[in-house]
């Protein structure tokens, strides 16, 4: 074994998540017609692979294990949520309005103080995070440097007042 510990690359990211769904038309009726994700392809009819700006995919969808499934319990080990990062507040902004329109349901609404968050469940009940963060210099930090996030209401209604 190395003496220092591994540290993964700082440019590693996420590349995408693959959920498992019920029903492949309602997610991508979610996903695609009122999040905005673009269909990237089939895979057959069982899955479906979608994303923003035409990478090969974000988020993939499957029915392999899934179909016409109920939804996995709320207390079980499993995925949490997915993370969606949006590039700016006004684009957070839109997507807001877009689920207020739907009449969408949300299931909260945060400031973390390095980023603002909106919660909603996919029809599936898989959990989903619409957010931005804030610029890293405007992050909060504790007494002894590091980062200090915290949960706050976040004010829907400033939010929505990005879109003028």
């Amino acid at each position: 074994m190395p003496d220092s510990p591994y540290t993964i690359p700082a440019q590693t990211r996420i590349g995408h998540v693959h959920l498992k769904v019920a029903d492949l038309d309602r997610a991508l009726a979610f996903y695609r017609d009122l999040l905005g994700f673009s269909l990237i392809t089939m895979y057959g009819k069982e899955a479906a692979f979608i994303s923003a700006g035409g990478y090969h995919h974000h988020i993939g969808l499957n029915t392999w294990y899934s179909k016409d499934a109920p939804p996995a319990p709320k207390r079980s080990a499993g995925l949490f949520h997915t993370a969606i990062l949006y590039p700016t507040r006004r684009d957070l902004a839109v997507a807001l309005q877009r689920l207020v329109d739907a009449k969408y349901p949300i299931t909260g609404a945060s400031d973390h103080g390095v980023s603002e968050a909106i919660y909603l469940n996919d029809p599936d009940q898989n959990g989903v995070e619409l957010y931005w963060d804030r610029p890293q210099d405007q992050w909060p930090h504790k007494p002894d440097g590091s980062i200090e996030m915290y949960t706050h209401p976040l004010n829907l209604e400033g939010l929505l007042a990005e879109l003028g």
